[in-house]
């Protein structure tokens, strides 16, 4: 059982485009006419996870660790992201103990296939990963429909 706990917070948004996949909370909305514009495949809720984790142990941020303009990133999935930010936290000898995201915006909606992205997420972290979504009634660039964030928290153990 662990005796030393370290708590971490990550934070990500990203702007909607036209002609862009949709891809969120590691999966595909092939059906949304917009996506998430960004260098990598701007997946906000593996994004802010990345941060949690990597908050959680110091070891920097996203773009410290993948390089926010560096060509193998390009398109790059958030999957692919988290899974290389979990191996660093386990390297670094802490144990996952669990994830929690929130996602705020309009869409995609995100109730009707949670349970299929929690079971993404946690298979990529290797730890339990629950996720909520919101929407902010209107206010705000996401409330306005013209962009997604999310916010994680994570708990870690040794």
């Amino acid at each position: 059982m662990p005796t030393d706990f370290r708590t971490g917070l990550g934070v990500d948004a990203h702007q909607l485009g036209d002609g862009v996949p949709m891809r969120l909370a590691c999966l595909d909305f092939p059906d949304e006419p917009q996506g998430l514009v960004g260098h990598s495949d701007g997946d906000v809720a593996a994004h802010a996870i990345c941060d949690a984790l990597l908050s959680a142990v110091g070891l920097g941020d996203v773009g410290e660790i993948f390089g926010v303009d560096a060509p193998a990133m390009k398109n790059a999935r958030g999957a692919d992201m988290v899974a290389h930010v979990a191996g660093l936290v386990r390297d670094a000898g802490w144990q996952i103990v669990n994830v929690a995201v929130t996602v705020v915006g309009n869409h995609p909606k995100l109730a009707p296939r949670r349970a299929e992205a929690e079971a993404a997420m946690s298979t990529v972290v290797g730890a339990p990963v629950t996720l909520t979504a919101t929407t902010t009634d209107g206010l705000g660039f996401t409330g306005e429909g013209r962009g997604v964030a999310a916010m994680a928290t994570t708990l870690l153990g040794r």
